[in-house]
C-alpha cells in the first residue's frame, strides 16, 4: 500500500473513532437525562477529565532511535481510581482512547466496581517488533505516564496486542521507579507476579454468563441452541469453546479472512487446534463465506466478537438471531440497535457483555492489596454473582422504562459516577 493509501486508512480510522466517541456521548446524554441529572453533569462526563499524550524515544535493534506516540485517558475518578487497558496498535488515536475510557467508566458502574474508566494506547505495530523492542517500548511508556498512574490512581491492564509479558515489564519498570514492589499497579500479570486465576478467560466467561441469562429471558435452552461467533481471537475462540462445551451448536465462526458456516455445527476443538497465534483459521478452508454473510445466517444467538460497526442500518433487518450479544467494542450502530429492538431481538450491549475482564481485573487488584490469592473456582463463583446481578439489573431497567438494553446499561453505568460527582460537591 502506498503512502496515500496508508494516510487514507488512517483518516478513515480516525473518523470511525470520532463517530464512536460521538455515538457514546449521545447515549450518555440520553441516560443522564432519563436519570434526572443536569446538562452540567453531561458536560463533565462527555470527555475524560485527563488526557495525556506522550512521546517516547526507543532504541531499535538496528541501533536507530524511533519516536513513538502514546496516550493515557482518565475519564472520571469520582468513584475511585481509573482502570483500563493499554493497546499497542498502528491505528490507535486520541478519539478512540477517549471513547474507550468512557466505556470503561460505564462498565465499572454496571458491575458496581469502585473504579472510574481509563484507557491507554501506543501507535505501533507490535507484529513487526522484536521482543527486545517491545520491552523497551513498554518500559518507556510507564516512565512517560508514571506521574498519573499507580494502584490508587490509575491501574492499566492488557488490551489489543498486549499480554501478561508486557504487563510484567511495565510492573517491573514501575517498581523500579517507585523503589518498592507494587503488584496492584497493573492487572493481567503472570500468576507468579501476582496475577489472578481465571483472568485470561474472564471476558469470554462474562459473555457466556450474559448469553445464558439472555437465553433464559427468551425461553431458549442453551443446550442445542445454534450460535454464530464472529471473530476467533482471544474472546471469540474461548467463547466458541465455552458454548460448545455447554452443549450449544456453534454453526459459524470467522476471522479477518472470512467465515465458516455449517448448520449441523462446526468441530470447535479441531478449529482451535488449527488456528494460528492471531486467531486465523479460515485460510485453511475452500468453502468460506464473508463476515457479512455470516452475520445474516440462521441462528438463535449471534455474538459479534470482532470489530466495530458490523451490524448497521444496512443489514439489521436481515439478522435472523433472536439474541445478539456484543463481545466486541461497538459492533452495532445506534440505528441498528433501534431496528433490532423494534424487531424483538434481545440485544445485550458491549458495556455489559464484555465486563467480565474488568471484573476479574478488580479481583486481581483486591488479591494484590490483601496479599491473599483465590482459586480459579472462587474467582469464577464471584464473577458469576457479579454478572448475573448486573445483567438482571440492566434487564429490569430496560423492561420498566420500556427502553433498549443499551440505554438501560448506560443508565446503570452512569448513575454511580454521577452520584459520586454530586456527593463530592464537584457539581
Amino acid at each position: 500500500m502506498g503512502a496515500t493509501g496508508v494516510n487514507n486508512q488512517k483518516i478513515d480510522k480516525e473518523q470511525e473513532s470520532l463517530n464512536l466517541l460521538s455515538s457514546t456521548q449521545v447515549v450518555i446524554h440520553e441516560a443522564l437525562n432519563k436519570l434526572g441529572f443536569s446538562d452540567e453533569m453531561y458536560e463533565l462526563l462527555k470527555e475524560p477529565l485527563r488526557m495525556l499524550t506522550v512521546r517516547m524515544p526507543v532504541k531499535m535493534d538496528d541501533g536507530s532511535v524511533k519516536i513513538f506516540t502514546g496516550y493515557r485517558a482518565q475519564h472520571n475518578d469520582a468513584v475511585g481510581p481509573t482502570k483500563g487497558g493499554v493497546r499497542f496498535h498502528p491505528e490507535v488515536n486520541e478519539h478512540e482512547v477517549k471513547a474507550l475510557a468512557m466505556w470503561m467508566s460505564l462498565k465499572c458502574g454496571i458491575v458496581d466496581l469502585p473504579y472510574g474508566g481509563g484507557k491507554g494506547g501506543i501507535i505501533c505495530d507490535p507484529r513487526t517488533m522484536s521482543m527486545g523492542e517491545l520491552e523497551r517500548l513498554s518500559r518507556a511508556y510507564v516512565r512517560a505516564i508514571s506521574q498519573i498512574v499507580g494502584p490508587t490512581k490509575d491501574i492499566p491492564a492488557p488490551d489489543v496486542y498486549t499480554n501478561s509479558q508486557i504487563m510484567a515489564w511495565m510492573l517491573d519498570e514501575y517498581s523500579m521507579l517507585r523503589e518498592y514492589d507494587s503488584p496492584g499497579f497493573i492487572t493481567g500479570k503472570p500468576l507468579v507476579l501476582g496475577g489472578s486465576q481465571g483472568r485470561e478467560k474472564a471476558t469470554a466467561q462474562g459473555v457466556t454468563i450474559c448469553i445464558r441469562e439472555a437465553a433464559k429471558k427468551k425461553g431458549i435452552n442453551v443446550e442445542g441452541a445454534s450460535v454464530v461467533v464472529q471473530g476467533f481471537g482471544n474472546a471469540g475462540s474461548f467463547l466458541a469453546k465455552f458454548m460448545h462445551d455447554a452443549g450449544a451448536k456453534v454453526v459459524g465462526i470467522s476471522d479477518a479472512y472470512g467465515a465458516l458456516y455449517d448448520p449441523e455445527g462446526l468441530d470447535i476443538d479441531y478449529l482451535l487446534d488449527r488456528r494460528d497465534s492471531f486467531g486465523t483459521v479460515t485460510t485453511l478452508f475452500d468453502n468460506t463465506i464473508t463476515n457479512q454473510e455470516l452475520l445474516e445466517k440462521e441462528c438463535d444467538i449471534l455474538v459479534p466478537a470482532a470489530i466495530t460497526n458490523q451490524i448497521t442500518i444496512d443489514n439489521a433487518h436481515n439478522i435472523k438471531a433472536s439474541i445478539v450479544v456484543e463481545a466486541a467494542n461497538g459492533p452495532t450502530t445506534l440505528e441498528a440497535t433501534k431496528i433490532l429492538t423494534e424487531r424483538g431481538v434481545l440485544l445485550v450491549p458491549d458495556v455489559l457483555a464484555s465486563s467480565g475482564g474488568v471484573t476479574v481485573s478488580y479481583f486481581e487488584w483486591v488479591q494484590n492489596n490483601q496479599g491473599y490469592y483465590w482459586t480459579e473456582e472462587e474467582v469464577n463463583e464471584k464473577l458469576e454473582l457479579v454478572l448475573v446481578q448486573a445483567f438482571n439489573n440492566v434487564y429490569q431497567i430496560s423492561q420498566t422504562r420500556n427502553i433498549d438494553m443499551r440505554l438501560a446499561a448506560y443508565m446503570a453505568g452512569a448513575r454511580k459516577m454521577a452520584e459520586a460527582v454530586k456527593f463530592r460537591g464537584w457539581l
